[in-house]
């Protein structure tokens, strides 16, 4: 194990063979670390925090402090769980979870840029990337190969789907519904994520059904329920199931088309 000499591991914590520690971090309690982690300079992993296994941790990050929440309280601290293959950029900040059993959770192959911050209670899928300075507040739940810009800053309990694209600077206060890209303050629909859909290989029938099915949805004068009932009558691919299901089960509503 190669642990810098000024670096900080509670004798708890729980860190793999293969794991490197650099100069000034600090590993707390009950801390577990996988398999060919790199844990950089003067990071700090907070009590708790899981993380799987090649994960890179870079200068300043802070994973699993406690919540930014006036109400809380140490003995209602839940965790932060970590998957594999992701990495952290310079002073990233998310934080433990606090009011859901799971706690704060993060899936594989995640990119967080240098400023990002993830609030108490997030669900962040695998395979996204997050812009600078980006902000997601707590229990925001994303789902795959999303990307969120520079400055972004998400509403708690919005719902982001799979492969959206969030331009730069935008607010977010409705969930998002996935394959599309959305910009603006507050944000809007402005068209499909055409080119992440291109380079996840997705075949033009299926980007061509996605287009028709938000065609529907947004464009036909028909309200929301009418919309969903005419599509389910219609053969769908699994992509425009996915976006029926997204409308049905939006709590905070659905970010409407500009």
């Amino acid at each position: 194990m190669n642990i810098h000499p000024t670096a900080i591991v509670h004798d708890s914590a729980r860190l793999h063979a293969s794991v490197e520690v650099g100069p000034y971090s600090i590993i707390d309690a009950n801390v577990v670390i996988g398999e060919g982690c790199r844990i950089e300079s003067s990071v700090r992993i907070f009590q708790d925090t899981r993380l799987g296994r090649d994960n890179r941790v870079c200068h300043g990050a802070l994973l699993g402090c406690e919540p930014q929440d006036l109400g809380f309280a140490p003995e209602k601290s839940r965790p932060l769980l970590i998957g594999d293959h992701n990495h952290f950029r310079e002073g990233v900040n998310i934080s433990r979870g606090v009011k859901t059993e799971g706690g704060s959770q993060i899936g594989d192959h995640n990119y967080f840029m240098c400023g990002f911050h993830a609030g108490h209670d997030c669900r962040l899928g695998s395979h996204n990337i997050f812009g600078p300075n980006s902000a997601i507040a707590g229990h925001v739940e994303l789902g795959e190969r999303i990307f969120i810009s520079g400055l972004v800053a998400i509403h708690q309990f919005c719902f982001i789907g799979d492969y959206a694209m969030i331009a730069g600077c935008a607010k977010v206060v409705k969930d998002i519904p996935p394959y599309v890209t959305c910009d603006g303050n507050p944000a809007r629909v402005i068209g499909l994520n055409t080119v992440g859909l291109r380079r996840a290989g997705m075949p033009s029938a299926n980007r061509a059904a996605i287009k028709q099915t938000y065609k529907i949805l947004y464009h036909s004068g028909l309200n929301t329920s009418q919309a969903l009932a005419q599509l389910k009558q219609e053969n769908s691919t699994p992509e425009s199931a996915n976006i029926i299901r997204f409308f049905e089960q939006s709590d905070r509503g659905v970010t409407a088309h500009r």
